[in-house]
């Protein structure tokens, strides 16, 4: 069996306040999904259209404590284990640390399982979970039941900020949390990881300076483009993937893109920007 995948995040409030925020069902319908249903000890549920196979609540409360939520939630005809656990980083912030098993890096290649989405399913949800003590417009999730991509939020900051927050590669590398290198150019390299990494790296399809970026992901992985449009000083962006099968959507690829968005607003938009999911 492969170890299980660990996701740490950094949360601004006191373990007390996310501890609630983690069992409380009106912040649940907040941050983590659409539904939420907790009656401790005996039950944990949560489902909606921006939970993996959200069609009805499949999880099954295993453990609750001060500190910790585990639970078994059955995807793709598999029960997986989950565990959310709270400790202090200082007094105001707290570090969230979910467990996960049963993901396979391979799922998110292949698209064979939904299981594949897991990783950034609880990136895009623990950016919500910050966002929400932040006092912030929490950022788009993905919708697992749709496939129609696509996303739009305001950043308070100019079209030509974002665009370079866009294009280049250390600024990239540092809001998405993953080294990515880029030639800034049409038909340039788009590679997850740098290029000496990826041997089979995206192409840069359009390049329209503070207005418009397209990448081609490769055969059957469609293309990602974001747009730009300014207005009274913020920059409203909208992101859309096409191109892809419709039967198949690349759900796992949108749900990092998407948590990718939560950060690019905080870099442009916190004081002292820190990411929220731990490298």
């Amino acid at each position: 069996m492969t170890e299980p995948l660990i996701i740490r995040a950094r949360i601004p409030a006191p373990v007390k306040e996310v501890r609630h925020a983690l069992t409380d069902p009106a912040s649940l319908r907040v941050w983590l999904a659409e539904h939420a249903e907790v009656e401790l000890p005996d039950r944990f549920a949560f489902w909606g259209r921006t939970t993996p196979e959200g069609d009805a609540p499949h999880q099954r409360l295993l453990h609750a404590d001060e500190r910790t939520v585990r639970f078994a939630w059955l995807l793709d005809g598999e029960e997986t284990t989950s565990e959310l656990s709270v400790e202090a980083d200082g007094d105001e912030v707290t570090l969230v640390t979910v467990s996960q098993t049963h993901f396979d890096f391979q799922d998110v290649l292949t698209g064979k399982s939904i299981r594949g989405v897991l990783q950034t399913y609880w990136c895009q949800v623990l950016a919500n979970l910050a966002e929400h003590f932040e006092g912030r417009e929490l950022t788009p999730k993905a919708d697992y039941t749709s496939a129609d991509l696509r996303a739009s939020v305001v950043i308070d900051a100019s079209p030509s900020a974002v665009f370079a927050s866009l294009i280049d590669s250390e600024a990239v590398s540092k809001w998405f949390g993953f080294p990515i290198e880029i030639e800034p150019h049409v038909g340039g390299r788009f590679a997850m990881g740098g290029f000496d990494n990826d041997p089979s790296p995206a192409k840069v399809l359009e390049l329209v300076p503070d207005r418009k970026f397209s990448v081609d992901w490769g055969p059957g992985n469609g293309v990602g483009t974001w747009e730009l449009e300014g207005s009274g000083g913020k920059t409203r962006l909208t992101l859309v993937e096409s191109g892809f099968d419709e039967a198949q959507p690349p759900y796992a690829g949108w749900g990092g893109i998407l948590s990718g968005l939560a950060e690019l607003r905080r870099y442009h938009e916190v004081p002292d920007w820190q990411p929220v999911v731990l490298a």
